[in-house]
C-alpha cells in the first residue's frame, strides 16, 4: 500500500513504491498488506547495490570456499570418514572477507542463488571431492543448496553432468537441503534426492526440527543425515524442552537408519551432552572454525577428534 498525496503525485514513482512494499510484504511472510515508507526504499537500494557486488566478484573469480569439520561423537563414529562441509565467501574490491548474510539474502531474492550454487558444485567435484577409485568415499563433502536452485528446471541435468564428469566414489558428495526447501516443494525435492542417489550421492536435511510438521513428512524424503537445528543444540545442557527434542529427533533418526548431526556446538559441555543422548556427529566452533580450503586436509579429522576428547 502506498498513500498518494501531493509530493508523490507521479505514476511511475508510486508504482515503484509499491513493487519496494510488496518485497517488504514478502520478505515479513507474505500474506499481508505493508504500508510504504521511505525507509524502505534506502533498504532496496542497498540489495540492489549487492546485485552489482555478487554480479562483479562471479566475474572476477572473487568468491571463494571454507570448510568446516564434521567429526563423529557416538563410539562407533570416532573413526568414521572424514566429513567436510564447504561455505561459500565473497571478497570485496580490496580483498576483505563479506559475511554471508550481507549478500546471501540479495543473491536469493534476486534468483543469483543457482549462479553461485552452480560455481560451489563445479569448484567441489572438481578440485575437492575424493577421487579414490576403490569404489567406496575416504571422506565426504557436504554441499549445501539453496531452494531457488532446486526450482530451477535445468539444475538437476547440470549437477548429473558434473558428476558424471568426474566419476567419483559413492559416498564422496552429500548435499544439503533445508527443511524449509524440502517443504515448499516436496515432490521435486524427492525427485531430485532419488535421481542423484543413484548416482553415489548422500543427502542431508538441514536445520531439522525448524518447521512444524517436521517429522509428518521425513518418511518421504530419502534423507542420510539430520542436522538437528541450532536453536535446539545451544541451551541443550540447561533447557530440558530443548533436550527432550534433541533426544526425540535422534530417536526418530535411529528408528529409520538415518544418522543425527549436531550443528553450532561450542562447548565441551554441550558436546558430552549429545555423545550421551547418542547424536552420531557434531559440527561448530568448540571443534574447528571455518577455514580456507587452501589449508584444506581431509587426513586431520583424527587429530581433531583426540583434541577434544
Amino acid at each position: 500500500m502506498v498513500l498518494v498525496g501531493g509530493d508523490n503525485a507521479v505514476v511511475a514513482g508510486l508504482m515503484s513504491s509499491a513493487d519496494v512494499a510488496c518485497y517488504s510484504a514478502k520478505d515479513m511472510g507474505r500474506n499481508q498488506v505493508h504500508l510504504y515508507r521511505d525507509s524502505d526504499a534506502s533498504l532496496r537500494h542497498e540489495e540492489m547495490k549487492w546485485v552489482s557486488r555478487i554480479t562483479s566478484a562471479v566475474e572476477e573469480d572473487r568468491f571463494e570456499l571454507f570448510f568446516q569439520p564434521i567429526i563423529g561423537i557416538s563410539k562407533d563414529k570416532e573413526r568414521s570418514r572424514g566429513h567436510y562441509e564447504l561455505l561459500l565467501r565473497m571478497r570485496s574490491e580490496d580483498g576483505k572477507l563479506v559475511a554471508p548474510d550481507q549478500f546471501i539474502p540479495a543473491a536469493e531474492r534476486y534468483n543469483l542463488m543457482s549462479t553461485l550454487d552452480r560455481w560451489v558444485i563445479h569448484e567441489a567435484l572438481s578440485k575437492l571431492a575424493d577421487r579414490s577409485e576403490d569404489g567406496e568415499a575416504r571422506y565426504t563433502i557436504a554441499i549445501n543448496l539453496s531452494g531457488t536452485s532446486l526450482s530451477e528446471d535445468r539444475f538437476l541435468d547440470f549437477v548429473i553432468e558434473e558428476l558424471r564428469k568426474q566419476k567419483l566414489p559413492s559416498g564422496a558428495i552429500c548435499f544439503e537441503i533445508t527443511e524449509t526447501a524440502a517443504i515448499s516443494n516436496l515432490a521435486r525435492v524427492v525427485h531430485f534426492m532419488q535421481a542423484l542417489k543413484q548416482l553415489g550421492c548422500k543427502f542431508s536435511l538441514d536445520d531439522f526440527g525448524s518447521g512444524l510438521s517436521s517429522f509428518t513428512y521425513l518418511k518421504n524424503l530419502p534423507v542420510d543425515y539430520l542436522k538437528i537445528d541450532g536453536q535446539f543444540i545451544r541451551n541443550v545442557v540447561e533447557d530440558n524442552v530443548d533436550e527432550s527434542m534433541v533426544r526425540a529427533i535422534r530417536e526418530v533418526g535411529h528408528a529409520m537408519g538415518i544418522e543425527t548431526i549436531a550443528e553450532r556446538v561450542e562447548t565441551r559441555q554441550v558436546l558430552e551432552k549429545l555423545g550421551a543422548l547418542g547424536v552420531e556427529f557434531a559440527q561448530g566452533y568448540y571443534i574447528a572454525r571455518p577455514t580456507s580450503v587452501a589449508m584444506f586436509d581431509p587426513w586431520c579429522e583424527r587429530g581433531l577428534v583426540e583434541q577434544r576428547a
